[in-house]
C-alpha cells in the first residue's frame, strides 16, 4: 500500500504523540521531532475529561491510565493565616464527573502515549525545528542541528509558545490572551504529612497550593499571583524568576515560606504565565496546529490535556477523510472550534475566581464555597462533552495526498 503523505510533527508532550498514533493509523509516515533530550518526565497532575476519555478508549490506553488514576479526596482552602476556609470534593473544582473522568500523573500519559506509537512512527529527540520554506508540493524544513529535510505537511504540537506557530503565523503576542496571572511549580519532600489531597492558600492577588498524590515522599508546590503585564524577563532568567517569587511572597505566613524556598532552591521549577490562544484559524497553507499551539486554554479550565487528545484525534480524522489538505484543515477546525470555544470560557472571574485578587472576591468565594457539600457531582461541565467523536474509518487502501 502507498503512504497517504509525510508529515512532520513538531512536540512530542500530549497532542504530537497522540497525533502521530492516529496519523499512522490512516497510512502517513510520521516523523516527531522534540527539543529535550526525550519524553519529558515529571510535571503536576492533569485531568482528563469528557470527549476526551473516549479518545483514550479508542487509542486502547483508557485501562492503563484507569489504573493510574490519582484518587484525590478532598480540596482544603485556606484563609491567609492558614486557618480552614472550605473542605471541597476534588471533582467541585475541577468539574469533572465521578467514575469517568480521570485524573492522572503527567508523565504517565506522556508515557504512555509514546509507548502506543514509539515503534510505528520515527522520534527525533534533541532537535526543532529552525526554518520552514513552503512550496507547491511540501515544506522544506531546516533544524536547529543542521538537518534539512521535507515533509507533504508540518503540524506544530509544541505547546502555548510555539515555534511552529511563530514561524508559520507570526510572534505569539499576536495570539496570546494574558489572564494576568505568572505561576510557578516544582516539586518538594512531604514534611507536612499530606496525603490524597490538596491545599490552597490565599490572600487577594497571591495563592499557594500543595498538592499530595497519593501517599508519596514529594508533594508538588505552586504559587502564582496576579501580574498586570505578563512577565517576559522572569521567562527567560531563573534569577529573575526566584526574585520575583521572593519579594511578592517574602512577607507571607502559612507554609509559604517553605514553598518559596524550595522554588529558589529548585534546579528546574517550571515558570510561565496564565495564558490562552486565540487564533483566527489553525492552517495556513501546509502547516497547522493542534493542541495548546493552536488554542492553549490554561491551567485554570483544567482542559489543556483533554484539548491536545481530542484535537489530535480530529485533525488526523480530517486528513484521513479528504485527500486535500486544504480541504482537511477547513474541516478539522469547522468540526472542532465551537468545542475549544466553549472549554477555553470555562475560567471562573470576579466573585468565583479560583484566586481572587480583592479581599471582597476572596470572601465571596470562600462564601461559595463553604455552601458546597464533599459530595461528588453527578456529571461533569457540558463543555467536557461538547463534542462526538466521528466514528472510527476503517482502513482503506491508502493513497498518497494529493500535492
Amino acid at each position: 500500500m502507498k503512504s497517504s503523505g509525510t508529515v512532520l510533527v513538531s512536540g512530542a508532550s500530549i497532542a504530537g504523540p497522540a497525533l502521530a498514533f492516529w496519523l499512522h493509523r490512516y497510512g502517513f509516515e510520521v516523523t516527531v521531532v522534540e527539543k529535550s533530550a526525550g519524553v519529558r518526565g515529571g510535571g503536576y497532575p492533569i485531568d482528563l475529561r469528557g470527549t476526551a476519555v473516549e479518545v483514550a478508549h479508542r487509542m486502547g490506553i483508557l485501562p492503563q491510565l484507569q489504573r493510574a488514576h490519582i484518587d484525590t479526596r478532598r480540596v482544603t482552602f485556606l484563609e491567609a493565616d492558614g486557618s480552614r476556609a472550605a473542605v471541597v470534593h476534588p471533582q467541585v473544582v475541577a468539574g469533572g464527573a465521578d467514575g469517568h473522568d480521570l485524573e492522572v500523573p503527567r508523565e504517565t500519559l506522556t508515557n504512555v502515549l509514546y509507548a502506543a506509537v514509539r515503534d510505528d512512527v520515527e522520534f527525533v529527540f534533541d532537535d526543532s525545528v529552525d526554518t520552514l520554506t513552503e512550496h507547491k508540493h511540501g515544506v522544506d524544513v531546516s533544524f536547529r542541528s543542521g538537518t534539512q529535510r521535507s515533509f507533504d505537511l508540518v503540524v506544530g504540537a509544541d505547546g502555548l509558545h510555539s515555534r511552529t506557530r511563530t514561524l508559520a503565523f507570526g510572534p505569539e503576542q499576536n495570539y496570546l490572551r494574558y489572564l494576568g496571572y505568572c505561576f510557578s511549580i516544582c516539586t518538594m519532600p512531604n514534611t507536612f504529612g499530606l496525603s490524597h489531597e490538596a491545599l490552597i492558600w490565599n490572600t487577594p492577588g497571591r495563592a499557594a497550593a500543595l498538592y499530595a498524590v497519593g501517599n508519596n515522599n514529594d508533594v508538588h508546590a505552586l504559587l502564582t499571583f496576579a501580574h498586570p503585564e505578563p512577565s517576559h524577563e522572569a521567562l527567560r532568567d531563573n534569577e529573575t524568576q526566584r526574585a520575583l517569587i521572593s519579594t511578592l511572597f517574602g512577607d507571607d505566613g502559612w507554609r509559604v515560606p517553605a514553598i518559596v524556598d524550595a522554588m529558589c532552591g529548585s534546579p528546574d521549577p517550571f515558570f510561565d504565565t496564565v495564558g490562552q490562544i486565540h487564533m483566527p484559524q489553525w492552517s495556513t497553507g501546509r502547516v497547522a496546529l493542534v493542541g495548546d499551539a493552536a488554542y492553549a486554554p490554561s491551567f485554570l479550565t483544567g482542559q489543556g490535556s483533554s484539548l491536545a487528545l481530542v484535537g489530535a484525534y480530529m485533525l488526523a480524522e480530517s486528513l484521513a477523510a479528504h485527500d486535500d489538505h486544504t480541504t482537511a484543515f477547513t474541516a478539522y477546525e469547522r468540526a472542532s472550534r465551537r468545542f475549544v470555544e466553549l472549554n477555553q470560557s470555562q475560567i471562573s472571574t470576579g466573585e468565583a475566581a479560583l484566586f481572587p485578587t480583592t479581599a471582597e472576591a476572596l470572601q465571596a468565594r470562600n462564601h461559595k464555597l463553604r455552601n458546597l457539600t464533599m459530595a461528588p457531582p453527578a456529571t461533569g461541565r457540558p463543555a467536557h462533552t461538547a463534542l462526538t467523536l466521528p466514528e472510527l474509518r476503517r482502513m482503506p487502501e491508502l493513497r498518497r495526498m494529493a500535492s
